[in-house]
């Protein structure tokens, strides 16, 4: 072999082992990376049920329910949709009805999301800037105050008699 035949060969396996180790730390780093996802993200594509995920919003009002053993349930919303939260432990002390939240966990088969980590903020610090834009399009959330308001009134229920109620 030539000179310059060992020499490509040299470089040639250290181009392989650079990607190698670099697929190795891609792979690593894929199993604890969390993406964002807001309620209607997940109501119109449910991620698989081992995939770690943040899911982002507002916590909607009337919905936080104490149990025994530091056990809470809510609900986040966006506005448009809304996805069922458990989480045990210790709850931030911002953590209140109508103010923004990011959870981490996973989405269960029952599809209510179990968190083992809680963020919240009394303004939208934590808010992903598109929630808060929309929020902000829709006046529900001003600056430094969060939630201003509750959402429009539904629309009326049509009977099957044509009354609405």
């Amino acid at each position: 072999m030539t000179r310059k035949t060992k020499r490509l060969y040299s470089i040639g396996a250290i181009v392989i082992v650079i990607g190698a180790a670099a697929g190795l730390v891609l792979t690593a780093l894929s199993d604890s990376v969390a993406f964002f996802n807001s309620p209607s993200d997940i109501v119109a594509k449910a991620p698989a049920p081992s995939q770690r995920i943040r899911l982002g919003g507002l916590v909607e009002q009337g919905s936080v329910v104490r149990g025994g053993s530091q056990k809470v349930t809510f609900r986040v919303t966006d506005t448009i949709e809304s996805v069922p939260v458990t989480y045990t432990g210790l709850l931030p002390d911002l953590f209140r009805e109508g103010q923004g939240v990011v959870t981490e966990g996973t989405l269960g088969p029952d599809n209510v999301f179990v968190a083992d980590t809680v963020l919240a903020k009394h303004d939208e610090n934590y808010m992903p800037k598109e929630v808060v834009d929309d929020l902000k399009a829709r006046g529900l959330w001003e600056e430094g105050k969060g939630m201003v308001k509750s959402d429009p009134q539904p629309a009326p229920v049509q009977t099957e008699s044509g009354a609405s109620s």
